[in-house]
């Protein structure tokens, strides 16, 4: 779990990481069940950390709702 900025960005540059990665494969795996095999790892990682990401961002957003209504009441 994402708890601060630093670990947002590690984890947006794993991700990036994580996508290059799959980018090779498809240029190098001439087999497509092989490619499949290779990249499923990569791809459920990349969306595991995405949804990360995603719950991070957007308890921020909750957040920061929560401090309007209480400004605005």
């Amino acid at each position: 779990m994402i708890e601060n900025s630093q670990e947002l960005k590690a984890t947006l540059d794993r991700i990036e990481y994580f996508q290059k990665q799959v980018e090779k494969l498809r240029q190098v795996e001439t087999n497509p069940r092989n490619y499949e095999l290779s990249a499923g790892g990569f791809l459920a990682e990349i969306e595991r950390m995405n949804l990360e990401v995603y719950h991070f961002l957007a308890d921020d957003m909750f957040i920061y709702m929560d401090q309007s209504k209480q400004y605005a009441a």
